[in-house]
């Protein structure tokens, strides 16, 4: 009889930490999970703010030459090189 109880006794342990082992191997891989989706998230966001200041920039850049050879007139330019002709 004492046998019987000490293996039931023996036999549950064994299912109670199976089954906690089987959770904390669950939830660890969650947790790696959730770290590798947000460490995914942080680097498109940054990714995406990089992509937008390089657009913008690129955009001003392009405004500002616009402006300037429209202010500076088609002369501008060509008046540039003739100044270093002589020099």
């Amino acid at each position: 009889m004492v046998v019987v109880v000490v293996v039931v006794a023996v036999v549950v342990v064994m299912v109670v930490v199976l089954v906690v082992a089987m959770v904390v191997v669950v939830v660890v891989v969650l947790v790696v999970v959730a770290v590798v989706i947000v460490i995914v998230v942080v680097v498109v966001v940054v990714v995406v703010v990089v992509v937008v200041v390089v657009v913008v920039a690129v955009v001003v850049v392009v405004v500002v030459v616009v402006v300037v050879v429209v202010v500076a007139g088609p002369n501008q330019p060509v008046a540039q090189p003739e100044l270093q002709k002589p020099s």
